[in-house]
């Protein structure tokens, strides 16, 4: 806490030690009473004087004041914290003078030291108690110890002789030592009641800090989720133009820019794809799906997709077979293994990478080694940071972002897969995935035939209110023989419907873009239009959104969605499996 906020932790200590000592006042109360009654009791009995019974109704008087009872009633005590202090301040004085008038009226004159005795044993008994329950507040220690002890010390120092000298020095001595233990007992309460209270503010700053933070990531996820149809709307007219254009150019002098071209847009919609994907991680907005998973095929997938990749860099890639099932998600399995073997190809000059997973006990180890470059231990300790990248202080492209590895960490945790890394300089890295074994489940997946050609369907329909989207997809599908009707909103698409209907060439499949102009929402229009021309209506829809709750109603719906920039052999393959049967199709004919 610093100097500024010392006076409103000054405040908040001294409210809270008024709070306690009129909190422990009926206690007190009843403690004090009933130890002054039976000195006076006491005391009656063995000299019957009327001043005794005079000081037992002073006190008694005093005990049924119950001051303590006014600052219980009020409605605005806490505001005023000072004013009941000093309060609680007079009315101990008040008791403690009452205290000190006993040795003066109860005692006779004369040598009664065992009535002196039982005086001064139950009023230093008294003033050690009352020490306790009143040294919260510092300004009570003198007010309650001084006042009673004082007067005992000094009636006893009237008498004279030497007997009576002697317990004067020691209740004297005995003041000084209790005022001493007082202030030392109220500095530990006002040093505890001080850092319970620069702890709860610390923490009241860092609920706030909290609370900021989930704000900025909602925040950040609703820009995303807005950002995101901005910026893959105009990617995705690039890589359907591109795909035109390439298709065009085949055999030409031009074919190698339109080829290099679309690598680079590939690469843009990758990086775009990765971005948004860590900052999904990061707000938690992935749930993971958990289910038995089976290694087998998801490392067939896997070898699909990077066997081209290692044999452009003359680079060996082994996915060794295993009978091993686990318990995962096998959407985010696939993408942190795809993670990790795109990272081992990267800085792999020679040899190669393998796949291996192995059971051991309850659990499965999935190793990933290659024959790359090493990390060297200083690195180890940042490789999973974003943007980290070991030996590409150029920022070399090719190699990617420097996020892979913070994606592949960051899926570890969401899944509960612990991750180790084991690395040599110049001689290659293992990186390994435990994950929980299950039993095998029996499945045995249909592997589509590699290499057939699937039929594209004859007619299509896209909705999307940006001319430059319906002019590329138009161009692409046109290139491969496909009869397209591209138009803006949902009335001019139940128009073609309406005439395709009664022609020879009905409409297969729609295509609709989920945000429409005007805020209209492509997900409803594709529904009422299926609702209307039927279920052989197959619907497609394209969407930048980001937003996760949006991505539940489009996974609810049932549609298939395929998220932007849309490559344009992913759109073919898309459009592949809708092809009718019947007749001549025209991927057939293109």
């Amino acid at each position: 806490m610093n100097d500024l906020h010392q006076p409103e932790l000054a405040q908040r200590v001294l409210r809270e030690q008024v709070a306690a000592v009129h909190a422990n006042a009926p206690a007190a109360y009843l403690a004090d009473f009933l130890t002054a009654q039976s000195l006076g009791i006491g005391l009656f009995l063995a000299t019957w004087r009327w001043q005794v019974l005079l000081w037992m109704a002073l006190h008694l008087a005093l005990t049924l004041r119950r001051a303590y009872r006014r600052y219980q009633r009020s409605p605005d005590a806490d505001a005023h914290p000072e004013r009941w202090a000093r309060f609680n301040a007079r009315n101990v004085l008040l008791r403690s003078c009452v205290w000190g008038l006993a040795p003066w009226l109860c005692v006779p004159p004369g040598r009664h030291l065992g009535l002196w005795v039982m005086v001064i044993v139950m009023m230093m008994g008294g003033c050690a108690g009352g020490a306790l329950s009143l040294a919260v507040l510092k300004r009570n220690i003198p007010r309650f110890i001084v006042p009673s002890m004082a007067s005992l010390t000094l009636a006893l120092a009237w008498r004279g002789d030497r007997t009576h000298l002697f317990l004067a020095s020691g209740c004297l001595l005995y003041m000084c030592v209790m005022i001493m233990f007082a202030l030392q007992h109220h500095r530990l309460l006002t040093a505890s009641l001080t850092m319970r209270f620069e702890k709860e503010a610390l923490a009241e700053q860092l609920s706030l800090q909290i609370a900021a933070t989930q704000r900025a990531s909602e925040e950040k996820t609703r820009f995303l989720a807005a950002a995101s149809h901005d910026l893959r709307q105009p990617m995705h007219a690039i890589a359907l133009f591109g795909a035109v254009i390439e298709k065009k150019l085949r055999g030409s002098e031009d074919w190698d820019h339109a080829a290099r071209l679309m690598d680079a847009v590939g690469t843009l919609g990758d990086s775009l794809d990765t971005l948004l994907d860590i900052s999904r991680l990061d707000a938690g907005e992935v749930a993971p799906q958990i289910r038995p998973v089976e290694l087998n095929p998801l490392f067939l997938a896997l070898n699909n997709v990077f066997a081209a990749q290692a044999a452009d860099r003359e680079l060996q890639l082994r996915f060794r077979a295993t009978p091993c099932w686990v318990l995962s998600d096998p959407q985010l399995l696939q993408r942190l293994l795809s993670n990790l073997v795109d990272n081992a190809l990267k800085y792999t000059r020679r040899g190669g990478v393998v796949v291996a997973a192995r059971a051991r006990g309850p659990l499965v180890w999935i190793d990933v080694r290659d024959t790359g470059i090493g990390i060297a231990r200083e690195h180890l300790g940042s490789i999973f940071d974003e943007f980290y990248q070991i030996g590409n202080p150029g920022r070399d492209r090719a190699r990617g972002l420097g996020i892979g590895l913070s994606i592949v960490q960051r899926l570890s945790r969401l899944l509960g897969h612990p991750l180790q890394v084991h690395s040599r300089p110049q001689r290659g890295s293992r990186f390994r995935v435990v994950l929980p074994a299950v039993p095998a489940m029996g499945v045995v997946p249909s592997i589509a035939r590699p290499g057939a050609v699937l039929p594209l369907p004859r007619r299509v329909l896209l909705i999307d209110d940006e001319a430059a989207i319906r002019l590329a997809v138009t161009g692409l599908l046109q290139a491969h023989g496909v009869t397209i009707d591209a138009v803006a909103g949902e009335a001019e698409a139940e128009a073609v419907l309406a005439r395709a209907a009664h022609g020879s060439r009905p409409v297969e499949v729609l295509l609709c873009d989920v945000r429409l102009a005007d805020g209209a929402d492509g997900l409803a229009a594709a529904q009422r239009l299926r609702a209307r021309f039927g279920p052989r209506l197959r619907v497609v829809l394209i969407t930048g959104e980001t937003a996760p709750q949006r991505q539940q109603q489009m996974h609810d719906s049932g549609l298939q969605v395929l998220l932007k920039p849309v490559a344009a052999d992913r759109l073919l393959q898309a459009l592949a499996p809708l092809a009718r049967c019947d007749g001549t199709p025209a991927g057939m004919r293109a």
